[in-house]
């Protein structure tokens, strides 16, 4: 199986590219998700891909709503929550 952060990466750069948007910079780990040009239906629509490739949502999962700030913050929401599912 593919690393996560890989993953939601691939399907992060796809999902800019079919909303007709191209990325100003490379995605890092400290890359502000809200200057990365994606609106809240294109997070939706990443979400949903992801729950699909994975099997899960980590964000029906949690106790409390949690709004990442940066990649690495999303990525880590995906990572706590399947190491989850794998044990």
């Amino acid at each position: 199986m593919k690393e996560i952060s890989k993953v939601i990466k691939e399907q992060f750069i796809e999902v800019i590219e079919s909303m007709g948007l191209s990325l100003k910079q490379e995605i890092t780990p400290d890359s502000v998700l809200l200057e990365t040009g994606m609106d809240s239906l294109g997070f939706a629509i990443l979400v949903t891909k992801l729950e699909q490739e994975l099997g899960y949502d980590p964000f029906v999962l949690l106790d409390s709503p949690i709004y990442p700030k940066v990649f690495k913050e999303f990525i880590a929401i995906y990572e706590q929550f399947g190491y989850r599912r794998i044990q």
